[in-house]
């Protein structure tokens, strides 16, 4: 007997949540060109000038700058798994979901990890971590830059002075941050970093940018033991990506063609221009938010223009809010997690979906919900906020 099976038709959403974010139509239709074999000088050709590319949102010269083939959180474990061998010291900042997540995974890799911590929605300082790391004498010190559970935005320069005069590793997770805000891996002396193609770029979930600077490979090249992960194994991977071209697996082909595309898409603009948009919508988001009394998780100066996580106004059904958004406007924004669950939405305006008409759609959408359950604003306040911070704009 044949399954039966209902035909495949994903409704049309308004992505605003924390990832994925809208697909850009060109990347969308780069994804469906004709599939090439991962060896085929066309597609190692790609990869080649892929490369350039996520080296020029990097802001780096690192050699070994390469796309994993899986998520960000893939990218996590590869940036950790390569250079952390058993019994290595590394400390992880922890003021959100993913400084705990990057905790589980090198303990996973046999580090003994030294957690420094903060409040949720707050960044560290580099007088956080300087008595954590002259306890510790870290290897390597990993580090949030955009923490997606919080929209905490970490400064990194500063930070890195300090770890590096203390000859460890800096390690830091830009999935959130790459393509929405500045990330100068070169000028901030970042030795590994990891991203995904699922927030700033506008692209679909699963392939991970990585880079490791000369340091960090030096480690890498000089392990005494094999790493953890065969897939994630940088030696083999770098044979591939590298000028051996030595098969290690199948890579997403059509995955790839859309990471090209998006990568060339933010190039196109420019990536001061793409921070600019980001920053302009982010406050028009927040002025029309201010008007109807929703205020930040993160201090001011730290919050994320790309993912505005604002707390619920009290007496305000979290759930009922974003149901309504959903099945009524067709607009995805996510709930809190962790400590913030049931008291935070994190709303994303991230590459693509970081549009104007997107700030407009959803605030007049909040509107009418907030009214339905009573919230006290004035009405069309927040639409009137917002095309003032557009306005202004000369």
């Amino acid at each position: 007997m044949t399954p039966s099976a209902p035909a495949l038709n994903p409704p049309v959403r308004i992505l605003m949540g924390p990832g994925p974010s809208d697909i850009h139509p060109r990347v969308l239709q780069a994804i469906a060109k004709p599939t090439v074999g991962h060896l085929d000088p066309y597609y190692l050709e790609l990869m080649n000038n892929m490369r350039v590319l996520m080296q020029g949102v990097f802001r780096t010269k690192n050699e070994m700058t390469l796309a994993v083939s899986g998520t960000g959180s893939a990218g996590m474990e590869a940036a950790v798994v390569n250079i952390i061998e058993p019994g290595d010291s590394m400390i992880v900042c922890v003021n959100g979901v993913f400084g705990g997540r990057m905790v589980d995974v090198a303990t996973r890799a046999g580090a003994n990890v030294t957690k420094v911590e903060k409040p949720w929605g707050e960044v560290f300082s580099p007088a956080d971590l300087k008595d954590a790391i002259a306890k510790a004498k870290p290897k390597v010190v990993g580090i949030v830059m955009a923490e997606t559970s919080t929209g905490a935005w970490q400064p990194i320069e500063e930070i890195s002075k300090l770890v590096h005069d203390a000859g460890a590793l800096l390690l830091v997770d830009a999935v959130t941050s790459l393509g929405g805000v500045p990330v100068e891996v070169d000028k901030w002396n970042i030795d590994v970093i990891y991203s995904g193609t699922q927030k700033c770029l506008s692209c679909p979930p699963g392939l991970a940018p990585v880079s490791f600077g000369p340091k960090a490979m030096e480690i890498v090249l000089g392990r005494t033991s094999k790493v953890q992960s065969w897939y994630l194994d940088l030696t083999m991977l770098a044979k591939y990506w590298g000028s051996e071209r030595v098969y290690h697996h199948t890579a997403p082909i059509n995955m790839t063609y859309a990471l090209y595309e998006a990568l060339q898409i933010v190039h196109e603009e420019g990536l001061e221009a793409c921070f600019t948009r980001h920053m302009l919508n982010h406050k028009a988001l927040k002025a029309g938010l201010a008007a109807l009394g929703i205020t930040y998780t993160a201090a001011a100066g730290h919050q994320l223009p790309m993912l505005n996580a604002v707390r619920i106004p009290q007496g305000v059904d979290d759930v009922a809010i974003r149901g309504g958004l959903l099945k009524r406007f067709g607009i995805e924004i996510g709930g809190g997690l962790g400590d913030f669950k049931g008291q935070v939405w994190r709303i994303g305006l991230m590459g693509y979906g970081s549009r104007a008409n997107n700030v407009y759609v959803l605030l007049s959408a909040l509107e009418q919900l907030l009214a339905e359950q009573g919230h006290k604003f004035d009405h069309g306040a927040s639409v009137a906020a917002a095309a003032g911070v557009y306005s202004s704009v000369k």
